[in-house]
């Protein structure tokens, strides 16, 4: 009878080698496509935030792009609606932030405790209104804020509460409320996911020790969560300086909200409205370094607290 030839392994080593060049072929249109829609936007814009349009002689000859340096971030930084839209954004990210993320952290260890049948429900519940399109959700929100028509603004008059959301008092919190009711669910799921990777023995070791719910909540899930709410304060951080689908569909709905509302509107009235591509080039630059920053700060800080 034929015996079989011994078989012959390789290392590791070696085949992770082997399939070196065809994984290279295969991240190619990914990396082809990422420079063309990232990198190239991105140094485009740089170099058009160094330069400006200028005409010579009369003015009627075609404009030149002319090299000027830093004069288009100064333009930026001296303009007062642009400084006031910064502030307006850094309002909105004090209110928005921890009352979005602290929700989302009520309402995943909330979900967390529930039985298992009501838990599903409440999972659909929490989760719908981010299915719901941004655009959607802000004409569904603009409609519930005008007076007139908004049968949510009827029912708190016929209680007697007189309300205008679209009040420039009162237009900033609508308008976070439109992002609390958008990503708590998204948020919401992120952490319901992270809880249950948490160990139930140590849990089970928790009640035994006579630990409650809220005990066990704050002194073990809430701690072994945080690498997920770092990501989540990450992405939301960045997600909330590109604040611009909410207040431009409201500005359709009152005067309260201009075209250069936030920074975002202001580069895209710079661009599209007065036809200044350099200087709507450099708001979106120190829009997107600002994030760089805030984001480095909160990578750090993240780091060291789940080290320690």
């Amino acid at each position: 009878m034929a015996t079989q030839a011994p078989i012959k392994y390789r290392s590791g080593r070696a085949l992770a080698g082997t399939g070196g060049p065809t994984a290279a072929l295969f991240l190619v249109p990914f990396f082809a496509v990422f420079a063309l829609a990232m990198i190239a936007p991105v140094i485009y814009s740089l170099v058009l935030s160094f330069h400006s349009q200028q005409k010579s002689g009369l003015g009627f000859s075609e404009p030149k792009s002319v090299f000027v340096g830093l004069e288009n971030y100064l333009q930026v930084f001296q303009s007062e609606t642009f400084m006031e839209g910064m502030g307006r954004l850094a309002l909105y990210c004090l209110i928005y932030i921890p009352a979005m993320v602290g929700g989302a952290v009520v309402f995943s260890l909330l979900l967390d405790a529930t039985v298992a049948r009501a838990r599903k429900l409440f999972q659909l519940l929490v989760f719908l209104p981010h299915a719901v399109p941004g655009v959607i959700a802000a004409l569904i929100w603009a409609y519930l804020y005008t007076p007139g028509i908004s049968p949510l603004v009827q029912v708190l008059q016929g209680g007697g509460i007189q309300l205008n959301f679209l009040d420039a008092h009162l237009v900033l919190p609508s308008i976070v409320n439109i992002g609390v009711w958008e990503w708590t669910g998204y948020n919401v799921i992120i952490l319901f996911t992270a809880l249950q990777a948490v160990p139930r023995e140590i849990l089970e070791a928790a009640r035994v020790d006579g630990a409650g719910e809220i005990r066990a909540a704050l002194s073990i899930k809430f701690p072994l969560i945080l690498p997920a709410l770092s990501v989540i304060m990450l992405f939301t951080i960045i997600g909330t300086l590109q604040l611009f689908t909410e207040p431009s569909i409201i500005s359709k709905a009152t005067a309260s909200v201009t075209s250069t509302w936030v920074p975002n509107l202001w580069a895209y009235d710079a661009a599209f409205i007065r036809h200044n591509l350099n200087q709507a080039a450099a708001a979106s630059i120190i829009i997107a370094a600002l994030a760089a920053v805030l984001s480095l700060i909160v990578t750090r800080i993240s780091s060291r607290m789940n080290k320690s």
